[in-house]
């Protein structure tokens, strides 16, 4: 393999690093797996790739992802529009519907305050949820933040700028352990979680 193989290899393996959970073993293992794949595939994850980052955006109202103006959620009137659940990520809204027990609406915040990182309201969408909450018909916010320290500080931000909208602020029950990300909890966990919520 000549120098510059090795150079585009590298250059590969570098790239996958960046991804969250993939480190240097796991990284190279991928790589040689796209090289030995035949070239029609490795196309297919390419063009996957390309078509999630040129097809999908944010939903306007909530932030979950969405290949529309508005996400599914968003649009199906069949859901509780009286209720807003908020998260972190869109992968811990979809951790959650996948229960089938919750039918409200979501806010995905798209991180968590984090003082000491220098991240503070303005940096996730906090404003956004406030513009929801003062265009009435919100009778119930449910926080859904991860049980960490930021997802705490989170939440009790969340909870002075929710409560003097008049909706009710509760939080979701800790079936899920401190320290954990929600997105990576059983469905009966997180069922539990929801069904024991509590008021803020």
């Amino acid at each position: 393999m000549g120098v510059d193989q090795q150079g585009l290899l590298a250059q590969l393996i570098r790239e996958l690093v960046r991804l969250p959970g993939i480190g240097q073993k796991t990284a190279q293992r991928l790589a040689f797996h796209v090289l030995k794949t035949e070239r029609e595939e490795a196309l297919r994850l390419a063009d996957a790739i390309r078509a999630v980052k040129d097809g999908l955006s944010f939903c306007r109202q909530c932030r979950n992802i969405a290949e529309e103006e508005l996400c599914e959620f968003c649009r199906d009137p069949k859901r509780d529009h009286s209720k807003i659940l908020v998260v972190e990520e869109p992968s811990t809204l979809y951790a959650i519907e996948r229960t089938g027990i919750y039918r409200g609406l979501y806010h995905v915040l798209l991180g968590s305050l984090s003082p000491l990182d220098g991240v503070g309201p303005a940096d996730i969408k906090v404003h956004e949820l406030e513009d929801r909450l003062k265009d009435g018909g919100i009778q119930e916010v449910i926080l859904a933040t991860n049980p960490t320290i930021e997802g705490e500080a989170t939440a009790i931000y969340l909870t002075k700028l929710i409560k003097p909208y008049g909706a009710t602020v509760s939080r979701i029950a800790y079936g899920i352990p401190v320290g954990m990300d929600i997105e990576y909890a059983d469905e009966v966990t997180l069922i539990k979680s929801l069904e024991g919520r509590r008021d803020l």
